[in-house]
């Protein structure tokens, strides 16, 4: 069988297509297709990155809000300084109730705390112990801000539960200007 050059020819067509298909057609083609996976394998991690971003701003979201509540119920807690008298009275009564003498009650300049204001007061008084803790306990349940940055206590007569005290201690009441936030 001897081939001539019409079946070269034939031959060398036939083999030319197929190398000639793939560096043309499929060649390009599967290249494309790469960069298309490619580029949706990009946008999927781009999509699961903005998911993930997207629950995190909803947490965050979330928390701002609880924290802007707790914040609400913390000033809700602060008097104006209209009502910081009326704070006052109170302080005094509890003493009273407590079994303690009528407190003297010496106000201090107020100052700034933060975005709010603090009122001192230099408070004294006597009275049994026992009425002095009870005195404590109750201030303590008050729904205003308060704290004793000092305090001396003395015993003048007897011991423990029974003992006679003078005590004098500084009470801060924290308030809101009537403008709100200590302006």
């Amino acid at each position: 069988m001897r081939f001539g050059a019409r079946e070269l020819t034939v031959l060398a067509v036939v083999l030319a297509v197929p190398v000639a298909s793939y560096a043309l057609v499929f060649k390009p083609q599967n290249e494309r297709i790469s960069r298309a996976r490619a580029e949706i394998e990009h946008k999927r991690d781009l999509l699961t990155k903005l998911q993930i971003e997207t629950a995190r701003n909803e947490d965050l979201l979330r928390a701002n809000e609880e924290i802007a509540r707790r914040i609400e119920e913390i000033e809700s807690r602060l008097p104006t300084n209209r009502e910081v008298d009326a704070v006052v009275r109170q302080v005094s009564d509890l003493a009273v109730d407590a079994g303690l003498g009528s407190p003297a009650l010496k106000t201090g300049r107020h100052l700034r705390a933060a975005s709010y204001m603090e009122q001192p007061l230099e408070i004294e008084t006597d009275g049994n112990f026992h009425g002095f803790y009870d005195f404590l306990l109750r201030l303590e349940q008050l729904p205003r801000i308060t704290r004793i940055p000092d305090m001396r206590l003395r015993a003048t007569q007897g011991w423990g539960d029974q003992a006679e005290v003078d005590v004098k201690f500084t009470l801060s009441i924290y308030f809101q200007q009537d403008g709100g936030h200590g302006q």
